[in-house]
């Protein structure tokens, strides 16, 4: 009886660990630096909603695939709009970003925007993007004679009110 009861009991708490199991996703990224498999967390509002199961090189070395498990109740926003990207710290234009990451370690970020259809692999994000989908902004194209001083990260201002800051520039 001991062991027909043992057997249920396990195959009983394969299926839960199976059932709550979410899908395994690939991004890929430039570089793999300060990823680590198994410690990496992916998280949405530093709320964790995945783990890196493994990170290699692809087949023509020039990138990083990594495979990250996400939480099954995240999948449904698992979309082709859905943006990654590796939060690390930095200074940059007089700023500090990602200081947390200097005592937890680097982790991906995630944003996931509204609608698009589901997909399972991603290109990430080599810097974070300046608009997401939890804060409002709108991204502008200007255009002028020379660049000046600007630079990534400068300020942007009207009125004497810093209302922005500069994405990129060409």
């Amino acid at each position: 009886f001991l062991p027909v009861l043992a057997a249920v009991v396990g195959l009983y708490l394969a299926y839960t660990a199976w059932k709550e199991k979410g899908p395994t996703i690939t991004i890929t990224f430039e570089s793999a630096e300060g990823l680590e498999a198994g410690q990496t967390k992916l998280t949405y509002k530093q709320v964790e909603v995945g783990l890196v199961e493994a990170v290699q090189l692809t087949d023509d070395l020039s990138q990083v695939e990594v495979t990250a498990s996400m939480s099954r109740e995240f999948s449904r926003h698992l979309t082709t709009n859905t943006k990654f990207w590796v939060v690390r710290a930095q200074v940059s234009a007089g700023e500090i970003s990602g200081l947390d990451t200097v005592l937890s370690g680097v982790y991906i970020a995630v944003d996931p925007p509204q609608g698009g259809a589901r997909a399972r692999s991603f290109v990430g994000l080599e810097k974070a993007p300046i608009v997401t989908s939890d804060k409002p902004g709108t991204l502008f194209d200007l255009r002028g004679q020379d660049l000046g001083s600007l630079e990534i990260g400068a300020p942007v201002y009207d009125r004497w009110l810093r209302v922005g800051q500069v994405a990129g520039y060409e």
